[in-house]
């Protein structure tokens, strides 16, 4: 089903695009929820007349995402893991730890917005990812260290 979004949403595109969804994820979810409206030429009209307000909105979330990207740009998370004599790390440093580590710096992420592909294993130090807007993305640096 194509429906046209009145609000950004990270998996499927910014506010004011027609995406196409499965019908079942428009029904029961997008419409129910005025996240957006079916893409009939009335509703597509409409939206072109909304299309100003739209770009507004558009360009406050962007300045909004680049104002943190900024913030987050160089920030630098230490960790302290349990390591094993040979070095190696008891578990592993995951996603809650890293949202812990920014939480003690006064920085609020979310957990979607950190692109972790998977949790670390050894001690060292990482570059990770913060997805705060559609193509905004500065990255973190993350030492792991024996503690």
């Amino acid at each position: 089903m194509k429906v046209i979004l009145k609000e950004t949403i990270d998996s499927l595109g910014i506010i004011g695009s027609e995406v196409s969804v499965a019908d079942g994820y428009a029904r029961n979810y997008l419409l129910p929820q005025s996240k957006a409206v079916k893409a009939t030429p009335q509703n597509r009209h409409r939206m072109e007349q909304e299309r100003a307000k739209f770009e507004v909105q558009i360009a406050k979330e962007r300045k909004v995402a680049e104002e943190m990207a900024k913030r987050l740009e160089g920030v630098t998370c230490t960790i302290a893991a349990k390591v094993s004599e040979e070095d190696r790390l008891y578990g592993s440093v995951t996603l809650r730890d890293i949202i812990e580590a920014l939480d003690a710096q006064d920085i609020a992420v979310e957990k979607r917005m950190v692109m972790l592909r998977e949790p670390i294993k050894a001690l060292g130090t990482y570059k990770i990812p913060i997805r705060v807007y559609t193509e905004v993305e500065p990255e973190i640096t993350v030492e792991i260290v024996p503690g």
